[in-house]
């Protein structure tokens, strides 16, 4: 198999530092802030920051599924996780209470910059999730950000959560380019992690993780603020 940057081995070679024709940028943590949940949490009774593991779980979950085959949708995924993370003691109605929030969740500050420096490269934009295409649009209306966007992508669709390979070639084909044309912004190392070894251009925002893991792929451009990440992809020679 073809060797990587960082020693790793991949599906296919890594793509060249190039500047992309289209961006498809993760939502849930990325660009919408998940910890706005843990309130929702305490209106059901339950301490703010159980929002981290029940999220963390829903996410183990779904890939610990799609490795065993096709995936159930992530709003099944996640509702189990929260029963489990609460020990079964939220009533069903409390359960859709917490995950109604995923709708409602306000935007990190440094996505609409990151969003703008996009349209006026006239680089498109697109939303990419595990979770329900609605969900994640509504989510993104309801921030403000939907407009920069050119639509929103769901594995869903193919019933997997990332960061199998087929995924992100999904993805490339959705928006009618090469893969090596297509950057992959994320939060998560391990997203980043899978588009590298799909053969995808790549930026990590360390925002959440505080630096990149000396365990994964090298991203192609890394930095602390989304915007500071996409300004850089944007620099990269096309």
């Amino acid at each position: 198999m073809p060797t990587t940057m960082s020693g790793g081995t991949a599906e296919q070679l890594r793509a060249p530092d190039r500047r992309p024709r289209a961006v498809l940028l993760d939502v849930f943590e990325t660009m919408l802030a998940v910890d706005a949940l843990g309130s929702r949490f305490v209106d059901v009774g339950r301490p703010a920051h159980e929002w981290e593991l029940f999220f963390t779980r829903a996410l183990r979950d779904g890939m610990a599924h799609t490795l065993a085959g096709p995936t159930r949708p992530f709003a099944d995924v996640a509702r189990a996780a929260l029963h489990t993370t609460t020990h079964h003691t939220l009533s069903d109605e409390a359960v859709e209470h917490v995950l109604a929030g995923f709708a409602t969740l306000p935007p990190h500050p440094d996505v609409e910059p990151a969003l703008m420096a996009l349209a006026r490269a006239r680089i498109p934009a697109y939303a990419f999730t595990h979770g329900a295409e609605a969900v994640a649009a509504s989510a993104l209306d309801g921030a403000g950000l939907r407009t920069y966007l050119r639509g929103v992508l769901s594995c869903e669709q193919i019933h997997s959560f990332k960061p199998p390979a087929r995924v992100y070639h999904w993805a490339c084909r959705q928006v009618d380019q090469p893969v090596d044309r297509v950057a992959l912004v994320a939060v998560h190392s391990w997203d980043v992690h899978g588009a590298v070894r799909a053969g995808l251009v790549t930026g990590l925002a360390t925002r959440l993780e505080g630096a990149v893991p000396d365990v994964v792929e090298l991203p192609h451009v890394a930095a602390e603020r989304l915007d500071t990440v996409v300004e850089r992809i944007i620099a990269l020679p096309s």
